[in-house]
């Protein structure tokens, strides 16, 4: 509990000590997305400092993209962005389980049929095939983050049946291909733009009509450089966010 904490002036500014006393209770869940803050006058009244060491130490947490401070409303945790850095291709639940956080899915659609022109130029396959398309509500930890809406190539079936709904929706598609069409994605290409959200879409995301989301296109590559899936993800702009190192 914040509450217990008491502070020490051998361990830096006493606002860097609150900022990370609340920062530390933002993490563990003790003041959870949407949760109210205590009042600068409850901080200053606890600690025995001044208004001045109070706003120092909220406006670092409103620097780092924890909380909002809005007049007449108080201090406010906001809902955190999963921040992703792109270095290297790897599916949801990997990119997940990096961060610490469970992903899982919702399965809109699955099976067989035509593709967009954008798909099957992608894959390098004739306009007539009809790859594997499926449709998936992406969460982390349970919140929705995205959608997927993906081709894998159909040749890669020739062998091995479709996985289950039940699989895909709990289950990383890449390990999946790994494991049973013994292909395993190595590489590939992504463009990411920013977007608004039309009425469907706003519906899966569970965001009003109109609201920014990221749409990342890409096409993944097996180590021969062949094209095996071509997807369309679109996330909350809210919760989501890319991170390039350069």
């Amino acid at each position: 509990m914040w509450s217990e904490h008491t502070l020490d002036t051998r361990e830096g500014p006493l606002w860097a000590r609150i900022a990370g006393i609340f920062r530390d209770a933002i993490d563990s869940g003790e003041f959870p997305s949407g949760a109210s803050l205590p009042t600068e006058a409850e901080i200053n009244a606890h600690f025995g400092v001044s208004r001045t060491t109070s706003r120092a130490a909220m406006q670092q947490l409103v620097s780092e993209g924890l909380i909002s401070r809005v007049a007449g409303h108080g201090t406010t945790v906001i809902d955190r962005k999963i921040d992703t850095e792109r270095r290297k291709i790897r599916g949801f639940s990997e990119d997940m389980q990096a961060r610490g956080l469970t992903a899982s899915y919702d399965v809109i659609s699955a099976g067989f049929s035509s593709a967009p022109p954008e798909a099957s130029q992608a894959l390098g396959i004739p306009a007539g095939d009809a790859p594997f398309h499926l449709k998936r509500l992406l969460r982390a930890n349970g919140r929705v983050i995205g959608m997927s809406d993906s081709y894998l190539r159909p040749d890669i079936f020739s062998g091995v049946a479709p996985p289950s709904d039940e699989l895909l929706g709990s289950g990383s598609l890449y390990d999946w291909i790994a494991e049973n069409a013994g292909i395993r994605i190595t590489g590939g290409v992504e463009y990411i733009e920013a977007s608004l959200a039309a009425n469907e879409l706003s519906r899966i995301l569970e965001i009003d009509p109109g609201e920014p989301v990221l749409i990342a296109r890409r096409t993944a590559f097996s180590a021969s450089r062949l094209a095996i899936e071509f997807a369309e993800i679109s996330y909350r702009a809210d919760r989501y966010r890319f991170r390039i190192a350069l």
